[in-house]
C-alpha cells in the first residue's frame, strides 16, 4: 500500500503541473543546457573563469527572457541571485572580500530605481485624481473634427503622457476615452485604425522622452552613471527631438495609408463626447498639479540648483502621502515588477562589466576598419529586432552592457549607448511587442498586418534618426 500511495501521489503531483508547466520546465532546462554548452565547453581563449560564469548567467537569462519560460521580473531576480551565489562567494571564482557580493545587489538601491519610484507615485496620483483624464480630454478637444488633426492630437497627447506615466496606463486611458468614437464606426473603418495605431505609436515613442518614460532608459542611464552620467534634462535633449521626428513620420504614414486626401475634411462624427471622471475634491487636484509641476521642474533643473534628481523623487511621495491623496493601498499598486526588472538588468550589467566579459566579447567582434558609429547602428537594429520578439527591458538588459563596453574600448563617447536604449521603444511589429500594442489589438479593430507595416517603417527609421541625432548632440557638446 505505501508503494501504491506514493505512485498515486506522484501522479497527482504530475497532474498538478499541467502541460504549460511542463513546457516551462523544458524551456528552462533547454536554456540551462544551451548556456552551459556555450559558456564552458569551447576553449574561449582569454576568457577567465569568472567571465565564463558571467557568460553562463547572461546566456541562461537571455534564454529565459526569449522563451518566456519565466516571468521577466523573476528572471531579473534569478540573475541577481546567481551572481551573488556564484560570483559573490569569497574565495570562489571572482569575489575576494566578504562584501564583494553587495555590488550585485546594490542596483536595487540605485538612484535610478528611486527616480522611477517617484515617477510611479506621480502617475498613480494623476490616475486617482483624474488629472491624466483631464489633461488628455482637454488636449484632444483642441484638435477639432478633422481626422488628420484628431489622429495627430491622439499621438501627441499619448506621447506627452507617456513621458511621465506608464505607457501601458496611458494606452489604456486613451483607448477608453476614444471608445465612443469607435462604436460609431464600422469594424474596418480606416479612421478608427489610424487613431488606434496613433495611440500605440504615441505611447511607445513618447516613452523615449524621459529617463522615467521607459525601463530601458533607466538601464542605460544607470550603466552610464559611472562613466558619463546623464541627468534628466540631458536625457530629454538626446531623446525628445528624435522622438518628435519619429512621431511626425509615423503620423505621415498613417495619413497616407489610412486617411488619404479626406484627412483634413471636417467630420461631425469625430466630436468627442466623454463622461467626466469620478468627482475628486478640487483641493486634491490642485495639490497633485502643483506637486507634479514642481517635481518635473526640479528634475529638469537639477544641474542648476544642485539637488540630485533622486532626492527630488522623494518629494511627491512625501507630499502626496502626507496630504492623504495616496495611502498604503495606492503604493501597493506601484508596478514593482518593473523596478525589479530594472534592478536585475543593472545587476547583470555589473557582472558582465566587472568580470571582463564585456571587454572580451567586444574584443572578439570583427570590427577592424569598421566605424564605431556603424557598430553602434548594428546594436540599435539588433535591439529593435529583439524588442519586437521579447520584452524591450530584457533586450536592453542584454545589449546595453555590451554596447557600453564597445563605446569605452573604442574610445567613443559612452553616451552613444543612449540610442540603443531608445531603439528598445521602437517595437511596433507584433501585438506582443509592447503592452500598448496588445491593448489596441484587444479592441478587435486591427489585424497584425496593420501593426507590421508601421512597425517595419519605425524599425528601419528609428536607429538612423536617434543615432544621428545623438552623434550631433555629442559633437555639439564637445564644441
Amino acid at each position: 500500500m505505501p508503494e501504491y500511495d506514493s505512485r498515486r501521489a506522484a501522479r497527482h503531483f504530475l497532474g498538478l503541473l499541467g502541460r504549460s508547466a511542463w513546457k516551462s520546465l523544458l524551456l528552462v532546462l533547454a536554456s540551462l543546457a544551451v548556456a552551459g554548452l556555450i559558456a564552458f565547453f569551447p576553449e574561449h581563449a582569454g576568457l577567465n573563469l569568472a567571465a565564463r560564469w558571467s557568460l553562463f548567467i547572461l546566456l541562461f537569462c537571455a534564454g529565459l527572457w526569449i522563451t518566456e519560460a519565466m516571468p521577466a521580473f523573476a528572471v531579473s531576480l534569478l540573475a541577481m541571485g546567481l551572481q551573488i551565489a556564484i560570483l559573490g562567494r569569497p574565495g570562489g571564482v571572482f569575489a575576494t572580500d566578504a562584501h564583494d557580493w553587495e555590488r550585485f545587489s546594490a542596483p536595487w538601491g540605485s538612484p535610478l530605481i528611486w527616480l522611477f519610484f517617484g515617477g510611479f507615485v506621480l502617475a498613480i496620483a494623476a490616475q486617482r485624481t483624474g488629472l491624466d483624464y483631464w489633461m488628455a480630454r482637454r488636449a484632444l478637444k483642441s484638435f477639432g473634427r478633422r481626422p488628420a488633426l484628431v489622429v495627430l492630437g491622439v499621438m501627441l497627447t499619448t506621447a506627452v503622457l507617456s513621458m511621465f506615466i506608464s505607457n501601458t496606463a496611458t494606452a489604456t486611458l486613451m483607448v477608453a476615452m476614444l471608445g465612443p468614437l469607435f462604436l460609431k464606426r464600422e469594424a474596418d473603418d480606416s479612421v478608427a485604425k489610424a487613431m488606434l495605431l496613433g495611440v500605440a505609436l504615441g505611447a511607445n515613442i513618447g516613452g523615449m522622452g524621459t529617463i522615467i518614460g521607459s525601463p530601458p532608459n533607466a538601464i542605460a542611464a544607470g550603466a552610464l552613471d559611472e562613466v558619463a552620467a546623464v541627468d534628466f534634462f540631458q536625457w530629454m535633449l538626446y531623446a525628445v527631438p528624435p522622438a518628435a521626428l519619429l512621431l511626425v513620420l509615423g503620423w505621415s504614414f498613417l495619413l497616407l495609408r489610412y486617411l488619404g486626401r479626406n484627412g483634413f475634411v471636417p467630420r461631425e462624427d469625430l466630436t468627442l463626447s466623454i463622461e467626466q471622471p469620478p468627482n475628486v475634491p478640487q483641493l486634491k487636484q490642485l495639490i497633485v498639479v502643483g506637486t507634479f509641476a514642481t517635481t518635473v521642474l526640479l528634475w529638469l533643473t537639477s544641474t542648476w540648483h544642485g539637488t540630485p534628481t533622486t532626492v527630488v523623487s522623494f518629494l511627491p511621495t512625501c507630499v502626496l502621502t502626507a496630504t492623504g491623496i495616496l495611502g498604503p493601498d495606492d503604493l501597493r499598486d506601484i508596478p514593482w515588477k518593473v523596478l525589479l526588472l530594472i534592478a536585475g538588468g543593472l545587476s547583470l550589467g555589473v557582472g558582465v562589466t566587472d568580470t571582463g566579459l564585456a571587454d572580451w566579447i567586444t574584443g572578439k567582434l570583427p570590427l577592424d576598419g569598421v566605424s564605431p558609429l556603424i557598430v553602434m547602428l548594428m546594436f540599435c537594429y539588433l535591439t529593435v529586432v529583439l524588442s519586437n520578439l521579447m520584452s524591450n527591458t530584457a533586450a536592453a538588459n542584454m545589449i546595453i552592457p555590451l554596447a557600453l563596453a564597445l563605446a569605452v574600448t573604442s574610445q567613443s563617447d559612452p553616451r552613444m549607448v543612449i540610442p540603443v536604449a531608445l531603439c528598445a521603444s521602437a517595437a511596433m511589429c507584433l501585438p506582443i511587442s509592447t503592452p500598448p500594442n496588445a491593448i489596441i489589438c484587444s479592441t478587435g479593430r486591427l489585424r497584425t498586418v496593420d501593426l507590421l507595416w508601421l512597425g517595419i517603417l519605425l524599425g528601419l527609421l528609428a536607429p538612423l534618426v536617434v543615432l544621428l541625432w545623438a552623434r550631433c548632440t555629442v559633437w555639439l557638446a564637445w564644441v
